[in-house]
């Protein structure tokens, strides 16, 4: 009823357009949304707003704590997601850019990015983000989400090339290999592609990934699985329907129409709040409990 719960502002030149695509974090009992905005010209930077209830937003910064510097993400800094490991915050976001080409010209280019920030420092909205690395040089990659725990001293990572999620591994952020597919396409609803969506929650039946998928009419649905807990490769159950498709006005007529897509969710309690942009220009929250998700599991162990 309250949705949706972040729009653009005229008077802010850096999200006068639209607002969309936010991490999301629950930290110090609050839930603090790094989210998506974008100027008349198109140029994305990252703003901050927090809430106390996970519907209503207490506060919103004037300016943002995120811009490009940098002509590989000179267009825009774009879909953050945002994860706790150890003492740290690991950000994962688009650089939509420039790199060279043959005969000195350029071309734009969107890869995957990662900085990282301290916990302290981010409660304290000191924003130290840490320096930023680009992964996969100059391909056509998106929507990185990191494992909330090492696996093996191993950084896990699901990321995008089109049409599947791919996983890969790190010991520093900085070097990544290993990477293979490990979700494709399988269902109508996902007939175009698939892609990350919020980063990875841990449960006691495994980890609740929510993830995007595009028909071949280009609508923009949510899915799920749940991968083993010592395993994120092995997928031990996999909705055959989608949990969340556009249906309101604000999800089926805006900058980019019939788009619902998270890039943040979090646990309070036994429910999942996921954060997700409505049509690429609004931000919206949706709940459910946890046991709607896990379900499934339950009644096969029954069985």
């Amino acid at each position: 009823e309250k949705n949706p719960i972040l729009t653009p502002i005229e008077g802010h030149d850096w999200e006068s357009r639209t607002v969309f695509n936010a991490a999301a974090l629950y930290l110090d009992g609050k839930v603090h949304i790094v989210y998506r905005a974008r100027d008349k010209e198109g140029i994305s930077r990252l703003g901050y707003a927090v809430s106390e209830d996970g519907f209503t937003i207490k506060e919103r910064l004037k300016k943002p704590i995120y811009t490009p510097d940098s002509e590989i993400e000179k267009y825009g800094c774009e879909d953050p997601r945002i994860s706790v490991v150890e003492d740290k915050l690991i950000m994962s976001y688009t650089a939509y850019g420039e790199t060279p080409k043959m005969e000195g010209k350029v071309r734009r280019s969107i890869q995957i990015a990662l900085t990282s920030i301290e916990i302290k420092d981010f409660l304290k909205r000191k924003w130290n983000w840490e320096r930023r690395y680009f992964p996969f040089p100059g391909v056509d990659n998106k929507g990185a989400v990191i494992f909330p725990k090492k696996f093996d001293g191993e950084y896990v990572m699901y990321h995008r090339i089109p049409p599947h999620i791919w996983v890969a591994y790190s010991r520093d952020l900085r070097h990544w290999y290993d990477s293979n597919i490990v979700l494709s396409p399988q269902f109508d609803w996902e007939y175009y592609k698939i892609g990350t969506g919020a980063p990875p929650i841990r449960t006691d039946y495994g980890w609740l990934i929510i993830y995007h998928a595009v028909d071949e009419n280009m609508t923009y649905r949510l899915g799920y699985v749940i991968t083993a807990i010592d395993d994120p490769t092995k997928i031990i159950y996999r909705s055959p329907e989608p949990i969340l498709e556009p249906e309101r006005e604000f999800e089926t007529q805006g900058d980019v129409s019939n788009v619902v897509f998270t890039c943040g969710a979090v646990l309070i309690d036994d429910t999942v709040f996921v954060y997700y942009g409505g049509a690429d220009t609004v931000i919206c929250v949706a709940t459910a409990k946890l046991d709607d998700f896990t379900r499934p599991l339950r009644l096969w162990r029954v069985t």
